[in-house]
């Protein structure tokens, strides 16, 4: 991130990770707000079958569902996707606190590289947010009436990165709440607790 955003900021938006068929929703609406409505995407084009395999996160301001963006998993690297905020709140540096969690996300998984896909309109704004370089080996292609560019997102090594040999129940705990206690692991202190193996 070439400028973050100040701690006030961070402080007034909450991002966390679509878990409940309502963050889906509210993720959902939001891009219908930006694309469907904003942008003219058909329906079909901008909900592309990878919902359900994505993770989505969702950006809230006072309860109020204000921006959203998609990732997707590679072998090697990251996407993002779908990145979008509600034009209301577009001044607020949202995009860039939802980049910042996202890329936290992708580090702590070990990935060191995500790639984006953005309307080449939009290469100004997104080379003065973030440490990216244009994908200059790569060809622009258009999509639902938009010329479309690819940018490379370095990352840095997390000191926590995540491993086949992290413990076992940080890897099953809940997409990116692997420092949260999960329900499994009060599960497991609860077959302690009766005396069986854990």
């Amino acid at each position: 991130m070439k400028r973050a955003p100040s701690s006030a900021a961070f402080a007034r938006v909450d991002v966390t990770t679509a878990r409940t068929l309502d963050q889906l929703q509210r993720v959902f609406a939001i891009r219908a707000a930006v694309f469907l409505a904003e942008q003219a995407c058909p329906y079909e084009e901008e909900y592309d079958g990878n919902d359900l395999v994505g993770l989505h996160l969702l950006a809230t301001i006072d309860g109020e569902p204000v921006g959203t963006l998609r990732m997707r998993w590679f072998a090697g690297f990251g996407k993002i996707e779908r990145v979008c905020i509600l034009p209301k709140s577009r001044a607020r540096h949202i995009d860039r606190i939802l980049l910042a969690h996202a890329f936290e996300i992708a580090s702590r998984k070990g990935y060191r590289l995500m790639i984006g896909q953005i309307q080449a309109r939009l290469w100004p704004l997104w080379s003065r947010v973030l440490k990216c370089a244009l994908r200059e080996d790569r060809p622009r292609f258009s999509f639902s009436d938009y010329d479309y560019l690819e940018i490379a997102i370095p990352l840095p090594a997390h000191p926590k990165a995540l491993s086949p040999f992290s413990d076992p129940f940080v890897l099953i705990r809940p997409e990116g709440a692997w420092d949260e206690t999960g329900i499994l692991d009060v599960s497991a202190d609860r077959n302690t607790t009766q005396g069986y193996a854990a």
